[in-house]
C-alpha cells in the first residue's frame, strides 16, 4: 500500500459516532450523503472544507459511541486518506478496517501533530512523520492481513477477491 500524505485535521479527545456523523443522517446508507454531514457535530465547517487524501488526528477514544458503520464510511466517503489517533473505540477500531478505512494507533502523533501540518503515513511500517514540524511517530503497525483488506477496499471486497482466486 502506498504512503498517505495530507495535511491533517485536529479533533480532540472522546469524539464519538454521533460527531463524526449525527443520528439525524442515519435515514441513508449513501456515502456521498454521509460524506456531506461528515464531523458535523464536531466542526460544521468540515465537509465543505476536507480535500481528498487529507488526514484526521484526534486524541484517546476515536469513534466511541454507537456500533454504527456509518461513521467510518462517511469519513472515508469524504476524501480522509486515513484517522490517526491516541486510542480508537474497539467497535470503531473493527468497521473503520471492515469498510477499507486505514486507522494508526500513536499518543505522541496524536498530540504533537497540529491543525494544518502536512503529515506522511508508512502503512507498512507505521512511522508517521509530520513533514511541517520535522518529526517522526511510530504507530502501531497495520498487520499485513489488514494491510491486505484495506488494500482491497474491505472486508467484503476482499472475501469476495478470496473466494474468486
Amino acid at each position: 500500500m502506498p504512503q498517505l500524505q495530507g495535511k491533517a485535521w485536529k479533533f480532540g479527545d472522546d469524539i464519538d459516532t454521533d460527531a463524526i456523523i449525527p443520528a439525524r443522517y442515519l435515514n441513508t446508507s449513501d456515502p456521498q450523503e454521509l460524506a456531506v454531514h461528515c464531523m458535523e457535530d464536531a466542526d460544521p465547517t468540515f465537509a465543505a472544507r476536507v480535500r481528498p487524501g487529507e488526514i484526521i488526528v484526534a486524541g484517546k477514544n476515536f469513534g466511541c459511541g454507537s456500533s454504527r458503520e456509518h461513521a467510518p464510511i462517511a469519513i472515508k466517503a469524504a476524501g480522509v486518506s486515513c484517522v490517526i489517533a491516541a486510542s480508537f473505540a474497539r467497535i470503531f477500531y473493527r468497521n473503520a478496517f471492515n469498510i477499507g478505512l486505514p486507522i494508526f494507533e500513536s499518543p505522541e502523533a496524536a498530540e504533537r501533530i497540529r491543525e494544518g501540518d502536512q503529515v506522511a503515513v508508512d502503512v507498512e511500517s507505521g512511522v508517521i512523520t509530520n513533514l511541517t514540524r520535522g518529526e517522526e511517530y511510530r504507530a502501531t503497525p497495520v498487520p499485513p492481513f489488514m494491510q491486505e483488506i484495506i488494500a482491497a477496499g474491505g472486508l467484503i471486497n476482499y472475501v469476495a477477491r478470496r473466494v474468486k482466486g
